[in-house]
């Protein structure tokens, strides 16, 4: 029986068990709106942009480790998500991206919003860059078998999104069901490559003749769930782990064999501890420029003489950045299964080192009291680090965070103890500003059990404050806290430390800095908003936020002190050779 695109679409995703689709209308994708608002299995979560959409719909897919579906109008729908897509790419976030085009028989004659400078509706290849295939669909029996394609690639070996590009003719052409039911056979789980014992012997024999092995994790071991298994191996063998960035949390902070984030906004102890190491087990990280201090030796890795072994389900990342002793191409969660099945047999007693747990402790403990007293200073404009004090003080263990960039990421990852894997949301690879804001909707939307925070600076915020109007359309109970120090801090720390200026990074009006009065905002779109007026209020603001279950803005004055950098990014000898400059503190005028 045929039936007609649109409507056949949105059964196939209701038989792959999606729950809900972010985007946005546009003249060629109305087709599939109307076939959704029939849907009683998928609700579509509307919003005012598509960059606002795009990032929801990463948040999702974080908190469900799913691919989620975004929907966008062709040419600028498409470019205004680009931004939110390539981040999610950068973090490896799965996604199938939707979009609609300009009909096939008026390719090449330029019709409304055609892209065709260099070839005729050519408007799918500006996600070439970043996306792991476009498809832009020509026939319309080609659909089924292009969509089953399009979630099975997104979700399998190294996780990202892919785009469906689709002619608005072949939404309300109409293909035999047949087609359908065919591609709904296959299997929606494949099986993941896996370690065979004699190279986990290998490795685990290598681990237990180091002297200083260490576990270095990416945010490989989330995307694998494979938290559980790597804290079985690291108990097993006492081995100090230290992260990446997007590995923070895979290990909770407080425990006793976390070593905490390495590279630039790494302290000194843990990038020692790195570049000390004689073996390091690499899991799911790509040892990127600013985790690895430019990839200068001097700083934090040295390899060799240190020996790497680097388990990763993207072969093109083994040895990209550092040369590998052994290396292995496989599903993390599956292989560590196997290492600590080898590892309980070759050290069934497992390995003590108390003396490393004694130094690792007292260093952390030397850390916390050192930040003591910014953590708990009246100072106001707050400290930052007071903020991220109240902040973890008010959230359950569990809660999940959603950050920018700036203080809210560098500084969350450095001073911010996180302890439920996976519950920190942050813009790795692409460090996006405007992220955090719109993927607290889509992280609320997978989680509506967790209680959601998105901590984000006031230019972050600015960006995409029409997020808020998704928020209370949908009831989407997010608390947003804004960092606002009246400027792009962290770039205005960099402009004063290197030419003495903070031209265009800091806001201000008549020589004084300057700020919306975001609390006003919020109100505005019927949203809580609270404009936090001392130290003292925030924490209870921030606790009646979250107790109401409602969507709650809490706009915080903010000093622009720059994160501690105990690491190196070698940009700095690009603006000033030679002096050793990092950030500045740039006050608040």
């Amino acid at each position: 029986m045929k039936g007609l695109i649109a409507e056949q679409l949105v059964k196939y995703l209701e038989a792959r068990g999606v729950k809900h689709v972010f985007g946005l209308c546009g003249h060629t994708n109305i087709a599939v709106l109307s076939a959704l608002s029939k849907s009683r299995k998928i609700k579509f979560i509307n919003t005012r942009h598509e960059q606002v959409a795009a990032h929801a719909a990463d948040g999702y897919a974080r908190a469900t480790n799913k691919a989620s579906v975004l929907l966008t109008h062709l040419s600028p729908g498409l470019t205004n998500a680009a931004t939110g897509v390539a981040n999610a790419a950068l973090d490896s976030i799965p996604m199938v991206v939707i979009a609609g085009d300009v009909p096939t028989h008026y390719f090449g004659k330029h019709p409304h919003q055609e892209v065709n400078l260099h070839a005729d509706a050519s408007q799918y290849e500006i996600y070439r860059p970043f996306v792991k295939r476009a498809w832009r669909v020509d026939s319309a029996h080609l659909l089924p078998e292009i969509l089953e394609k399009a979630f099975a690639l997104a979700e399998s070996g190294r996780p990202g999104p892919v785009l469906v590009d689709v002619p608005m003719d072949i939404f309300s052409k109409e293909v035999d069901g047949a087609l359908w039911k065919r591609v709904l056979a296959n299997t929606k789980t494949l099986h993941k490559p896996s370690l065979d014992d004699e190279t986990a012997e290998q490795i685990v024999n290598a681990l237990l003749g180091a002297k200083r092995p260490l576990l270095y994790v990416g945010g490989g071991i989330l995307l694998a769930d494979a938290a559980k298994e790597m804290r079985e191996l690291a108990e097993q063998l006492q081995l100090p782990v230290a992260h990446t960035l997007m590995g923070k949390g895979a290990l909770p902070d407080d425990h006793p064999l976390i070593l905490g984030m390495t590279g630039f906004w790494g302290t000194k102890f843990i990038n020692d501890k790195c570049l000390k190491a004689d073996w390091i087990l690499g899991l799911g990280t790509r040892f990127s420029e600013a985790d690895c201090s430019s990839w200068e030796e001097k700083y934090t890795f040295r390899m060799p003489p240190t020996k790497l072994i680097h388990i990763d389900i993207d072969p093109a990342e083994i040895g990209r950045n550092f040369p590998v002793a052994i290396g292995a191409v496989a599903d993390l969660k599956a292989a560590l299964t196997v290492l600590n099945r080898v590892a309980r047999k070759l050290a069934p007693k497992g390995v003590q080192r108390p003396a490393l747990l004694a130094e690792m402790a007292a260093n952390r403990r030397k850390f916390v009291a050192g930040n003591r007293k910014a953590m708990e200073s009246d100072a106001w404009p707050m400290r930052p680090e007071r903020i991220l004090a109240d902040l973890r003080a008010a959230m359950p263990r569990d809660g999940l965070l959603c950050t920018d960039v700036g203080w809210n990421k560098n500084g969350m990852a450095q001073q911010f103890p996180v302890y439920t894997p996976g519950s920190v949301f942050t813009p790795g690879g692409f460090a996006t500003m405007g992220f955090g804001s719109p993927a607290a909707l889509g992280a609320k939307v997978a989680r509506p059990d967790r209680v959601v925070v998105a901590l984000i600076g006031d230019g972050g915020f600015g960006q995409n404050p029409a997020a808020l109007a998704t928020a209370f359309e949908e009831d989407i109970a997010v608390v947003w806290v804004i960092m606002n120090n009246h400027a792009f801090g962290t770039i205005a720390g960099l402009e004063l430390a290197h030419y003495g200026t903070t031209f265009a990074t800091v806001f201000e009006k008549n020589g004084k800095t300057w700020s919306p009065d975001y609390a006003a905002i919020a109100r505005a779109y019927g949203v809580d908003g609270i404009k936090v007026g001392s130290a003292a209020e925030f924490r209870p603001a921030l606790e009646k936020a979250i107790r109401s279950k409602r969507p709650v803005v809490i706009d915080v004055y903010m000093q622009n002190e720059p994160v501690p950098t105990a690491g190196h990014w070698n940009i700095m000898d690009i603006y000033s050779p030679g002096k050793k400059v990092h950030h500045v503190s740039t006050g608040n005028r």
